[in-house]
């Protein structure tokens, strides 16, 4: 089993940073280009528990691919739960928080995982999972910093710059 945290400053209200992510629609807007996300199903502006995600994403060198999710333990303003209930991992379980902090909100991702292939598979992992998913990690914390920024009209350009100093990525992977 492999985990990926990653923990993020904002500084908007819990309120509006929760409003962005009980919406299930905008997780496209926070997901890499290049991986030609597109949710399937039809979706409620505000999740819930037991909500069933379909998705395709184009998984670099490996095509596309059906991902079902389903949306857990729902904390209204404070956290929930996606689990792979189809998909590319064998064990998938992404936990997200948000705790108000310093006028901001300090914003958590875990996620517990398990590559396909067994011994393959952690090769794979070593030399192309983990990298993949840091990438799309990085990715996700620099949109929602240009979103929750007081300069709400950056350039696209100016997104795929380096997180500013307030970004505290952490990666762990046993």
């Amino acid at each position: 089993m492999y985990t990926l945290v990653r923990r993020q400053w904002l500084a908007a209200p819990a309120e509006e940073v929760w409003a962005f992510l009980q919406n299930p629609a905008n997780l496209d807007r926070i997901t890499p280009p290049d991986l030609r996300f597109r949710i399937v199903t039809e979706v409620p502006a505000i999740m819930h528990d037991g909500l069933i995600i379909e998705y395709r994403i184009a998984i670099p060198l490996l095509g596309t691919h059906a991902w079902i999710t389903e949306i857990k333990h729902v904390r209204p303003g404070r956290s929930f739960v996606d689990e792979q209930r189809l998909g590319p991992y064998r064990f998938w379980h992404h936990y997200h928080e948000i705790e108000p902090e310093c006028g901001g909100v300090r914003m958590l991702d875990r996620v517990c995982y398990l590559p396909p292939f067994g011994p393959l598979g952690r090769l794979l992992h070593l030399l192309y999972i983990r990298k993949i998913l840091e990438r799309i990690f990085d990715y996700r914390s620099r949109q929602l910093q240009r979103l929750f920024t007081g300069d709400r009209q950056l350039s696209a350009k100016s997104a795929d710059r380096p997180a500013p100093s307030s970004h505290h990525p952490q990666s762990t992977v046993p």
